[in-house]
């Protein structure tokens, strides 16, 4: 008994068309393979099921088959927005090209070929870039410099601050201890009765230790810290 000719139309249930589908697209898939080898045949199907999901069998690349169809067919596959798209992939891959070559030439490398004219603008290329790389390093020297002199003025400032700050502590102490080990004369009083005895051993005629003393620029009194050294010297002078 023979097999019943099935009526080509949509199948209405949808799990009977499910099955059907993944059978022939199973088959079909099998016979474009099976030609491409049998007939050595350049063959592509591409299949979209009712969900989306696409299945597919190129004996060569898509694209060089697409290509192909073009251009037998003269039928524009691609709009002017796809097109333009790949004008500007092929310029930018021209550009690279050019790029790598004329990069290869800077490093001395495939000049052999390179006529005359081409090695003087490789040669001025070279000369330019050699003097922009040249006034970079300048232009970074002196910055470094302005930052190492900043540096040190800086440096010397803090210097002096902390030579003032010294000084100033140093006077403070001084004037605790001429205040504490007084009553009532203060340090003052201890550098005028040195300054008297000095001046009374001097005499009449000892110009050149009052020279000397003259060249003192400033004197420190200091008052002894101990009871029993209060009686018999009334002061210390440290000159400075």
């Amino acid at each position: 008994m023979g097999r019943g000719r099935i009526e080509i139309k949509r199948i209405e249930n949808s799990s009977n068309r499910q099955v059907t589908f993944s059978k022939r697209r199973n088959g079909m898939l099998k016979k474009a393979k099976e030609i491409s080898v049998l007939c050595d045949a350049r063959v592509s199907v591409v299949i979209f099921g009712n969900s989306g999901k696409m299945h597919e069998f190129s004996s060569s690349p898509v694209v060089e088959i697409l290509d192909q169809y073009h251009k037998l067919t003269g039928k524009r596959l691609w709009d002017a927005k796809h097109e333009d798209l790949e004008n500007e992939i092929n310029r930018v891959k021209k550009e690279n090209d050019n790029m790598q070559v004329e990069l290869r030439h800077l490093k001395g490398e495939d000049i052999s070929s390179l006529s005359y004219r081409e090695l003087m603008y490789l040669e001025d290329s070279l000369q330019n870039g050699q003097r922009i790389i040249s006034e970079k390093q300048m232009e970074v020297w002196r910055s470094i410099t302005k930052r190492i002199q900043g540096a040190g003025e800086e440096n010397e400032h803090l210097r002096y601050r902390m030579r003032q700050l010294e000084i100033a502590e140093m006077n403070r102490n001084m004037g605790e201890i001429g205040g504490g080990s007084g009553g009532g004369g203060g340090g003052g009083e201890v550098f005028n009765h040195h300054h008297h005895q000095e001046r009374d051993h001097q005499g009449g005629g000892g110009g050149s230790d009052h020279h000397h003393h003259q060249m003192l620029p400033f004197t420190f009194c200091v008052q002894p810290m101990q009871p029993n050294l209060q009686d018999h010297h009334p002061s210390t002078i440290l000159h400075n």
